[in-house]
Formats: C-alpha cells, structure tokens, sequence
C-alpha cells in the first residue's frame, strides 16, 4: 500500500499520521502535484494528493475516504463511539478542514496567480472565512479537549485539527494569531512531540 503525496499537503499529512495510528502498514512516495506532475500522473492520472494505492492497484483519493477505508480494513477508528462525542469531534473536524481550504486558496492566490491578477475582494472574502473557522475551531475544540488533558489516545478531531494549526502557521504566519487561540496552539504543540506526528512532519 502506497500512500502518494507531499507533507506540506495538511491533507496527505493527516492521511498518512492516521493511517500510522491505525497501525496501517504503508509506504509514503513524496511526489508532488507540482514539481512531479508527470511522474503522479503515471500513478493517478487525476493527480490529485492524497492518493493512496491500494495492494490491488485500486486507487482512492480523497482524505476523508482514505481514512474511512483504513479504519474500516483495520478494524480500528480514531472516532469515538458515543453519538453526543462523536458529533463533537464532527464539529471540530468540519471546523478543521474548512480552515485547511481557505488557507490553501490563499496560498494559491498569492503564490500561484500573477500579482496583477489576484482579486482582494475575493481574498479579503476568504480571510475572513479562515478567520471564522478559526475563531469556531477553538470554541469548538473546548468542548472536546482541554490542554490538561494529555493527548495519550489521540482522535481523528485530534489529528485533524493539530495538522490544520500547523499548515496555516507554516503558510500564512501572523495571520491566526496564537494568543487569541489558544486550545488550538497547546493541542499543536502537545500533538508535535507524539511519535506518529514525528514520524510524517510537515515538511
């Protein structure tokens, strides 16, 4: 089982520390979308990371699903089992990946569209989206965890937000400010030093 793209990807990243939690046996290829287009497209004509290549050669795209069918072939989740918790860490979840998007549309504007292009209304439009996951994010999160309690049995609300907090502080820095957050900047640094964050870090 292969498990393709770049750690710098908080969505490949996410995959791969799940599925390591999952005790998913798998090999991480760094490829690109970018600088290895071709070489992903041979893999997964889509290019699209995360791309995880199954034993059979069936390919399955997407984080959210890749996760789905680890737990499911594991037998495992990193999702509680009550519905009141588990509708908690949807919420955190949902909160996390929504800021994972706007943060990826901003890099891309800036990074990728031609200064004379870029829209501010839009990226102004967007700023604020982040600002409000964010701001829903770590309401959120101290419904679920608070920063005494150490991150022993780590859930996918867990994974999903720590890796999130990491990708926009590494992307946009300043622009989530710390110290206005601070459930989600503890639960990231708590969650950097564990063994499987280690193992894939952002890069």
């Amino acid at each position: 089982m292969k498990l393709i793209g770049m750690l710098d990807s908080p969505y490949v990243r996410r995959s791969a520390i799940s599925l390591r939690l999952l005790g998913v046996d798998f090999d991480h290829v760094p490829l690109s979308v970018f600088s290895t287009f071709d070489e992903f497209k041979a893999i997964n004509p889509v290019v699209k990371a995360p791309t995880l290549v199954l034993d059979d050669g069936t390919v399955l795209m997407d984080s959210t699903l890749i996760i789905d069918y680890a737990e499911h072939a594991s037998g495992r989740t990193l999702m509680p089992e009550s519905l009141q918790q588990r509708r908690q860490a949807t919420a955190v979840i949902g909160l996390a990946l929504a800021a994972c998007e706007k943060t990826v549309q901003i890099v891309y504007e800036r990074n990728l569209r031609p200064a004379e292009k870029q829209h501010e209304p839009w990226v102004t439009r967007v700023q604020g989206q982040l600002d409000a996951a964010y701001a829903a994010l770590e309401t959120a999160l101290q419904q679920t965890w608070t920063p005494a309690q150490p991150l022993k049995k780590v859930g996918q609300f867990a994974v999903t937000a720590a890796v999130a907090w990491r990708f926009t502080q590494a992307f946009l820095p300043g622009t989530i400010q710390p110290p206005e957050h601070p459930g989600l900047a503890q639960l990231s640094a708590q969650a950097e030093t564990l063994p499987a964050f280690q193992a894939f870090p952002h890069a």
